[in-house]
């Protein structure tokens, strides 16, 4: 049974720092890409970063680049992202999941994930 459970979330004021921890199991987990999407209240899923199976090639949305960081310890089963200079823009559920059923850029909901977690929440304010 495959399982990703994030954790690390919490409030924080704008310019502070978070390291969310996606732990998977279930599946073969260094062979898989794995990603970040984030759903803030009343807007769409956001795809935010991925990182390759060997954690040799990663990507970020353009609204995180340079704040945010993705990598992986395929021993221990776990990705992580660290979220530092934050804004409250950045305020949102953040989600790990992986197998795309489409094109990330054509992500518009968790379902379109084969597999994605209970999602933790970063509240960011002002």
């Amino acid at each position: 049974q495959v399982q990703l459970a994030e954790s690390g979330g919490g409030s924080v004021q704008a310019g502070g720092s978070l390291r969310l921890s996606c732990a998977a199991s279930g599946f073969t987990f260094g062979s898989e890409i794995m990603y970040w999407v984030r759903q803030a209240p009343g807007k769409g899923l956001e795809w935010v970063s991925h990182i390759s199976p060997r954690g040799s090639g990663t990507d970020y949305a353009e609204s995180v680049k340079g704040r945010f960081t993705i990598f992986r310890d395929n021993a221990k089963n776990t990705v992580n992202l660290i979220l530092n200079s934050l804004k409250p823009e950045d305020t949102a559920v953040y989600y790990c999941a992986t197998g795309p059923k489409r094109p990330i850029t054509a992500i518009r909901v968790l379902s379109d994930f084969t597999y994605w977690g209970q999602g933790t929440q970063v509240t960011v304010s002002s």
